[in-house]
């Protein structure tokens, strides 16, 4: 899956947004489809192309919704422990920039709405924990999520 990767956006992070897999369709989305975005204090593009490479592979089979989390199954880049991907609302964006995006050409408008689901690598027992606990139990913690050399949060 393609992603646009912007350098140092905002200051100090990478960012990358897919683009390819809103098209797709799945039962959970009524108000749109999604496409991701991750906010990363890394210079490693690979964590752009993990993204890109999930939203590829589960496109039009995972939800993307908030609080799902996803198994990379190994680790996304060799500097960092992190495995996993937890999705909720964009760090790097206002609620007005993300959600119910209409890209519907003139005269089909709403027909074609997209919404930005931010992507947060998480460490495995993170990413376990919420699944077990959901994940207001872990972002109540003073964890940095851009931070990809941190330890576990929990």
């Amino acid at each position: 899956m393609p992603e646009i990767v912007y350098d140092n956006l905002p200051d100090g992070l990478l960012t990358a947004l897919t683009y390819g897999s809103s098209p797709a369709e799945h039962p959970d989305w009524q108000h749109g489809s999604p496409e991701l975005c991750l906010s990363v204090n890394s210079t490693n593009v690979i964590w752009a192309h993990a993204v890109g490479f999930l939203a590829e592979q589960l496109r039009g089979t995972c939800p993307f919704s908030y609080g799902s989390t996803i198994n990379f199954g190994e680790r996304i880049v060799p500097e960092s422990e992190m495995t996993a991907f937890c999705v909720f609302a964009p760090l790097v964006l206002d609620r007005d920039d993300y959600l119910g995006i209409d890209v519907g050409i003139p005269g089909h408008e709403g027909h074609d709405v997209l919404n930005i689901q931010g992507m947060y690598p998480l460490h495995e027992v993170e990413r376990q924990f919420i699944n077990e606990y959901g994940r207001e139990a872990l972002w109540k913690s003073d964890g940095e999520p851009t931070n990809v050399l941190r330890r576990p949060a929990i």
